[in-house]
C-alpha cells in the first residue's frame, strides 16, 4: 500500500460522507441533532461498530 492508495480511500471517505449533507441538508441536520442527543457510550458502540465492519469489510477484500 502507497500513499497514494491512502490519497484515494481518504478522498472516498470524503465524497461518500458528503453525498449525504448534499443531497438532503434537512435530514441530515436532523439525524446530527439525533446524535447529539446519544449517550457517550451509545457513540462509542456505533464508533466500534463501524470499526468492526470497516476491518471484517478490508479483510474480506484482501
Amino acid at each position: 500500500m502507497d500513499s497514494n492508495t491512502l490519497l484515494i480511500a481518504l478522498a472516498l471517505v470524503l465524497i461518500i460522507e458528503g453525498l449525504f449533507p448534499f443531497a438532503s441538508p434537512q435530514a441530515w441536520k436532523r439525524a446530527f441533532l439525533a446524535i447529539m442527543q446519544l449517550d457517550d457510550s451509545q457513540v462509542r458502540f456505533i464508533g466500534l461498530s463501524c470499526i468492526v465492519v470497516g476491518v471484517l469489510l478490508l479483510w474480506w477484500l484482501l
